[in-house]
């Protein structure tokens, strides 16, 4: 196929869209479980302000689609991005990727980021192509909820001292000052004090102390998904803890245990919390006996000044 890029037409997604986007991304990973999730979510995705969803179109048909979501007046995330294997070497995906980064500008954003499966070399080698730089890593624990943990250290709901812990915490400089979104699922953005406060407002922020402040956490959100191994009418509550940061396997023992009674107190099925993706702290969660994800994530970001 030609790669001239000249042929590549740039737009709003639509709703009639759907058919052709939902024909090259029924089997976007043949080799991995699970399918892609844009077929089921299309409609409701497409939707909303302060995002936009680029289509890429050549000779009249959809060749790929991205969407980009502002997180905050200088922080946009870019996901979803798929290119129709029928058109892959036509420079779609840099046709799409540069409608959002200047439409994230024109919003007023100076940074765009996006994640990337750490198993997905294809779409890593086409972040680097398309502008990003490496950001961050982290992997995410999964805490069983438990009503009546073993809790050695005191927990708080104090928004100030987590404040304190996280601008001078190894965990932070892990994850570049990154953890999840509060709106945007599957998204990363800078935490920030009325982040903490809001959770300690919401009864979700649980800070280890113990002759200083020594860990926190903070539940984001929670919601319904389809349980694994089960028919599809069968639903598990997941509840969502924005990052974990500690000092040490005693303080992660002790923050953990606060997470799995505050799980077990909103009736969690099951838990995700972002960490870093260190040796120290993956490693402590392991010593914690948590359930840890097989494979870490990436997140790049390209700098929208530029």
């Amino acid at each position: 196929m030609s790669s001239d890029r000249t042929s590549v037409e740039v737009r709003e997604a639509r709703p009639e869209d759907y058919d052709a986007i939902a024909a090259f991304t029924q089997n976007t990973w043949p080799d991995r479980d699970g399918g892609d999730y844009i077929p089921d979510i299309y409609h409701d995705w497409i939707e909303g302000e302060e995002k936009r969803t680029a289509v890429a179109e050549i000779d009249g048909e959809v060749a790929g689609l991205a969407q980009t979501v502002l997180l905050s007046d200088w922080e946009a995330w870019n996901q979803g991005l798929r290119v129709n294997p029928d058109f892959r070497g036509r420079g779609v995906s840099v046709a799409v990727t540069e409608d959002l980064f200047e439409w994230a500008r024109e919003q007023g954003a100076t940074v765009a980021r996006n994640m990337v499966f750490s198993w997905n070399v294809a779409g890593l080698g086409q972040s680097r192509a398309t502008g990003y730089d490496p950001a961050t890593e982290f992997r995410w624990a999964h805490p069983d909820p438990d009503p009546n943990p073993d809790l050695d250290c005191e927990v708080t709901a104090d928004p100030r001292a987590a404040w304190n812990y996280w601008t001078d915490s190894e965990a932070r400089d892990r994850l570049r000052g990154l953890a999840l979104d509060p709106g945007e699922s599957w998204a990363l953005s800078q935490l920030t004090r009325s982040d903490l406060r809001e959770a300690a407002d919401d009864g979700g922020l649980f800070v280890v102390q113990d002759d200083g402040t020594r860990g926190f956490a903070h539940r984001i959100r929670e919601y319904e998904r389809e349980a694994e191994g089960e028919s599809s009418d069968e639903t598990e509550t997941w509840v969502e803890y924005g990052v974990g940061a500690w000092d040490d396997a005693e303080s992660a023992d002790a923050l953990f245990g606060a997470i799995a009674r505050d799980a077990a107190e909103v009736g969690a099925d099951r838990t995700r919390v972002l960490i870093p993706e260190s040796v120290r702290h993956v490693s402590d969660a392991a010593f914690c006996r948590v359930e840890i994800a097989d494979d870490p994530d990436f997140v790049l970001a390209a700098d929208l000044t530029r």
